[in-house]
């Protein structure tokens, strides 16, 4: 009988779920200790979690009948997904069961910091009665700026606008015409910080968006404004938002999450201006139920069936299939990725082209494969290869898949579009003996890269010393450089080159390779 260990704390409708299931053996072991969760994960089947317990490499590398990771939430940053992938564990999560908690999470704090309702709070409590202290500000016929509208942030949309409140919103990765379908207009960010009296933030932590509000976006808000985040910590630089709030240059903040958690030393907390809370976003007693009722049918059903859902590492093929097109998989995410981090623009359309022997065993894991590593940087750990094509439909991008029976000079070949009216990239990928990953062409170029780990691409016209100055550039900053590859249109016309490093490279050396004679462009991606 499959065992089911439960490590965190889990809602009773959760485990009621499981109960209905007498084929199943659940043990709920909540607090344990790194090392007691190792001396007992042997035994286990599945394993539950929220987001106390790390399933980190050391537990996983015991787990030795280990079959199944369900995470009752969004984020799976506690576990080792890679570790868990390569020893065959599935890693699934329940991405939307708390989207209206968040939502709703975020309308309430713009309220109560609109109108100093925890600040009078303690006041009273205090037993003072300071009625001309804590006048507010309403929020009817006030500008919302929502930084992100894909689900959460869609959520809150429809609630602002309830509210009477006028919105907009930034979200660099959505089509214009879904957010007019919305009934949202998209703006530039400086436009939405310098327009909106709240600001709202509603995107994952990714490295495009760490410190995406920092000194510099800070001074593009009014003084008067206030910013809310329900999002991830690390987004807002705190140091810089404690020094916008301490100046008076910006009215007021409310935080449920924080760069370090527990944040209970946290100076922004000590704050008037600020009011917070500890990582409610999720915590209602629906979206507890929800999340917890999701993962427990979501692992039973794996576990006596075979049937997945909401798998972050594993596509729904049969194992046979899995072991031919598993290259495939992990080349059609990366093309995708490339494509995401070097398009600086809103894929409205995708078309893959799939040529050669890859038609012959079926594409569409691929194709969710290659939505994924497009969507990703984007969305963030909340898509998986499962939903990958249900969020791209969400967000108004037109898929399109194309197939050829000859692929010129490969055994097989990949080819992805992306585009948005007059702007595209076109990316193209093989497979070189049994798994190994190639990028074969970029745009008008012709070019042999693997594209693994951390990479620099830069973009110059094809003159004499550029390449010497770039290894003099990198090598005087102590960048160790494992492999190059070039690629160009025509002598003396534009090249490209992918450089693969050691370890990212600061925004200083960035900025220095940019400067560089007859650089174009340099950008800086992780493979």
């Amino acid at each position: 009988m499959p065992k089911i260990l439960v490590a965190d704390k889990l809602s009773e409708a959760g485990l009621k779920v499981f109960a209905r299931h007498k084929e199943l053996v659940v043990r709920v072991e909540k607090g344990l200790s790194p090392d007691a969760i190792k001396a007992i994960i042997p035994e286990f089947d599945a394993l539950a979690v929220r987001s106390s317990t790390k399933v980190t490499a050391d537990l996983i590398a015991v787990a030795d009948n280990l079959k199944v990771i369900g995470r009752a939430g969004i984020g799976v940053d506690n576990i080792d997904v890679g570790a868990a992938t390569r020893r065959g564990i599935v890693v699934m999560n329940t991405p939307q069961e708390n989207a209206i908690a968040a939502a709703e999470h975020a309308i309430a704090l713009m309220m109560a910091l609109a109108r100093r309702v925890p600040q009078a709070t303690a006041s009273l409590k205090a037993g003072r009665w300071e009625k001309g202290k804590f006048v507010g500000s309403e929020i009817f016929n006030k500008t919302l700026g929502i930084i992100g509208i894909g689900n959460i942030g869609g959520i809150v949309a429809e609630r602002a606008a309830g509210l009477k409140m006028r919105v907009i919103a930034y979200d660099p990765h959505i089509p214009p015409q879904t957010a007019s379908k919305k009934g949202i207009p998209l703006v530039s960010l400086d436009e939405l910080l310098a327009s909106s009296d709240f600001v709202t933030i509603h995107v994952p932590l990714t490295e495009e968006t760490r410190n995406l509000i920092n000194a510099d976006t800070l001074k593009k808000m009014a003084p008067y404004a206030m910013i809310i985040n329900c999002a991830r910590g690390g987004i807002i630089n705190e140091r810089d938002l404690h020094e916008a709030l301490t100046s008076g240059r910006l009215g007021g903040a409310a935080l449920d999450v924080f760069e370090k958690e527990p944040a209970v030393d946290n100076p922004l907390c000590k704050l008037d201006n600020v009011i917070c809370t500890p990582h409610l976003g999720a915590s209602t007693v629906e979206a507890q139920e929800n999340v917890a009722v999701a993962i427990a049918e979501q692992i039973a059903d794996y576990l006596l069936h075979g049937t997945l859902r909401n798998a972050v590492n594993v596509p729904t093929v049969s194992p046979e299939l899995l072991a031919y097109i598993s290259p495939y998989l992990a080349l059609g995410e990366k093309l995708g990725k490339f494509l995401a981090q070097i398009s600086d623009f809103a894929i409205e359309e995708i078309i893959i082209e799939y040529q050669g022997e890859v038609i012959e065993r079926g594409i569409s894991p691929i194709t969710s494969s290659v939505l994924k590593g497009i969507l990703t940087p984007i969305v963030g750990n909340r898509i998986n290869i499962i939903s990958a094509p249900a969020i791209a439909k969400e967000r108004g991008v037109s898929v399109r898949e194309a197939t050829s029976r000859t692929a010129e000079d490969y055994v097989s070949l990949i080819g992805i579009t992306v585009r948005s009216g007059a702007k595209q990239n076109y990316v193209a990928g093989t497979i070189f003996g049994k798994k190994e990953i190639r990028i074969v062409r970029f745009n008008n170029f012709e070019i042999e890269a693997a594209p693994e780990g951390n990479i620099l691409f830069l973009y110059n016209l094809d003159r004499p010393g550029v390449i010497g100055n770039i290894g003099t550039t990198l090598a005087k900053h102590s960048v160790n450089i494992a492999t190059m590859y070039l690629g160009r249109d025509t002598a003396g016309g534009h090249a490209v080159s992918l450089w693969n490093i050691d370890s990212p490279i600061s925004k200083e050396t960035l900025d220095e390779l940019a400067k560089l004679p007859n650089i174009i462009s340099v950008r800086q991606m992780e493979l």
